[in-house]
């Protein structure tokens, strides 16, 4: 088994640093079945330097291939990473995520452990996020009650064979704006059979900047963006799960309609 490490990234280089560091510092237990791994780093037109920083670092980081692209969206970015991958066994991952150092184990061990017990290779790992707002330290946050997701499939963390994402076809590009994207493509995977098996062991911290009223107006942007988004979703799925994701039911309307009061 042989994992690529798939992360599209646009302007996010200082969390960025922290991302890659912890994926160069995976320990692997003796006779893994992980022969090896890389980490496909997919630069989504970042205006940052993160190109340059990489290129200067590029000794710190033996297991990173970058790729560049024209700002096009995580859907895209995630395709480049998969086609240029050199893995049986792709893992996505996103550029704000500081993974621990059994991460990359602990998706082995489950989907060797997962094969076994379903006796099929239809089934991919969901590793375990943790949100937090501590830059210094994210791998200090404690698992919280408001961390717990019941996406089928979330890119955040989740590992699965190369040639599944193949069989369903890849990540819509139609997806250029914020959300759904990797949903979408669960909502395919469902449609082959396939299973989820939760991975709590692969622990990833997802880190964002603390709250403030500045970022209110990015906060509305990105709402408008997953609107958009999920017209795109529900025009490709008219069904009632996907409904119920996007939050276009009645019951969500009339929960909307006392908030707004």
């Amino acid at each position: 088994m042989f994992f690529s490490v798939v992360i599209p990234t646009y302007n996010r280089r200082p969390i960025l640093e922290k991302c890659l560091r912890a994926l160069e510092k995976q320990h692997l237990s003796r006779g893994s079945v992980v022969t090896g791994y890389e980490v496909v780093l997919v630069d989504d037109g970042s205006t940052d330097g993160t190109l340059e920083w990489l290129a200067e670092h590029a000794a710190e980081f033996p297991h990173v291939r970058s790729l560049p692209q024209n700002h096009s969206g995580p859907a895209a970015a995630r395709n480049l990473g998969v086609e240029q991958a050199k893995g049986d066994t792709i893992i996505f991952i996103d550029s704000d995520l500081v993974v621990t150092e059994n991460f990359l184990q602990a998706h082995a061990d489950a989907l060797v452990q997962g094969q076994k017990q379903l006796g099929s290779s239809h089934l991919f790992t969901y590793g375990r996020v943790i949100n937090t707002c501590n830059f210094d330290n994210p791998t200090s946050e404690p698992y919280k009650l408001t961390d717990f997701s019941a996406a089928y499939f979330a890119t955040g963390n989740v590992a699965i064979a190369r040639h599944w994402l193949e069989k369903a076809g890849l990540f819509d590009t139609r997806f250029q704006l914020y959300g759904w994207e990797d949903l979408e493509l669960g909502v395919r995977l469902k449609q082959l059979g396939l299973q989820l098996i939760k991975c709590p062991a692969a622990v990833g911290y997802h880190w964002h900047p603390p709250f403030s009223l500045t970022q209110i107006p990015s906060l509305i942007e990105k709402e408008i963006q997953r609107g958009r988004m999920g017209v795109i979703f529900y025009q490709k799925h008219p069904t009632w799960e996907v409904r119920m994701m996007i939050q276009m039911t009645w019951l969500h309307r009339l929960l909307w309609g006392l908030l707004s009061l």
